[in-house]
């Protein structure tokens, strides 16, 4: 019999520690109008949100928006990239596998829990666009919060996949926009 990793001993705490909070936060699912609203923030925090707006940044802003779009383009792809291999790595039941008192909202993207994707790329396209376009980042700001509080509610992640994703992303973002943003939109600027 295989040996448990320090992360899945450490996972298994934490899910004690937080399968309280889960289920006082998955009873949303309960109210019909709750779990149809984060059901939608859900499927379109999947991709099609962040796609229409990356393909509309650059028809919004055509000066500075090619190059934005095409930076969050590849920093989209890094975190689907990160993620994945982060959940490989460190496999974590999601809150209804481990828990069938927790109700699952929606059928997940794939199987393990930490960080949370979605959070990550909501998180990490906020603080692209907080930098480059604060005026849209604060259109989108409450999209990005529901798609957060969105995992939680429907059973997939613990707060602290939330938590995690928010960071994880948050950082990209912040890197991506400090080391590359002026590159991007010189180089889109010198080719008009």
């Amino acid at each position: 019999m295989p040996s448990t990793s320090k992360a899945s001993r450490f996972f298994e705490l934490a899910d004690q520690r937080e399968v309280a909070f889960c289920q006082s936060i998955n009873r949303a699912v309960r109210f019909r109008p709750a779990l149809s609203y984060f059901r939608l923030v859900s499927r379109l925090g999947d991709g099609w949100f962040w796609y229409a707006l990356i393909l509309s940044v650059p028809f919004i802003h055509t000066e500075s928006g090619p190059g934005l779009a095409l930076l969050m383009a590849l920093t989209g792809l890094t975190c689907t990239i990160s993620y994945k291999l982060l959940k490989r790595w460190l496999i974590r039941e999601r809150p209804f596998i481990s828990f069938p008192a927790i109700n699952c909202g929606t059928p997940p993207l794939d199987r393990y829990s930490f960080p949370s994707g979605h959070t990550l790329h909501a998180v990490c396209f906020q603080v692209m666009l907080t930098v480059a376009e604060p005026a849209l980042a604060l259109l989108v700001l409450p999209f990005t919060l529901s798609v957060a509080a969105s995992r939680v509610v429907l059973g997939l992640h613990y707060p602290s996949d939330v938590a995690a994703g928010a960071l994880i992303g948050g950082l990209m973002g912040y890197v991506a926009m400090a080391w590359l943003y002026a590159d991007f939109i010189t180089l889109f600027m010198d080719a008009a």
